[in-house]
């Protein structure tokens, strides 16, 4: 599978159970990104639970919301991940896409993979619509 996270400095994800941030530019970036890799299906996919849809609601797309999203997706398919420890998932996980929000924010709940052995294979920045400069770094196994 293929996770999306989004983090502060620090790796940070949430505080308090809320996100710690929020930009229009990465959900078009991720739905744009998504749409590139259509399957065999004709279908590309992105997971979520609930709490995550609402970032998502004002967009088309192919956009499967469950609480075991996780679980559910398909080995080649991508699940936004805000809320939900991915420990478990982490021998299934192939690819992590981290959207760097490049600002400190405070956090209860932080990303805690280990990617240090893991192959970075883009990272480009690019400005947001709240924030100067957004950076998006791609990690493969």
């Amino acid at each position: 599978m293929k996770i999306i996270v989004c983090v502060g400095d620090n790796n940070a994800m949430l505080f308090h159970n809320r996100r710690i941030s929020r930009d229009r530019a990465v959900i078009e970036d991720i739905l744009r990104m998504v749409s590139q890799e259509v399957k065999k299906d004709g279908r590309a996919r992105i997971w979520m639970n609930e709490y995550s849809s609402e970032l998502f609601r004002t967009y088309s797309g192919d956009i499967s919301v469950s609480e075991r999203f996780l679980e559910e997706a398909g080995e080649e398919e991508y699940c936004f991940v805000e809320n939900v420890p991915i420990q478990e998932y982490k021998d299934e996980i192939q690819t992590v896409v981290l959207y760097r929000w490049n600002r400190k924010y405070p956090a209860d709940i932080r990303f805690a993979m280990d990617l240090s052995r893991w192959k970075m294979v883009e990272c480009v920045e690019f400005s947001g619509h709240s924030h100067e400069k957004i950076t998006k770094e791609v990690y493969v196994r």
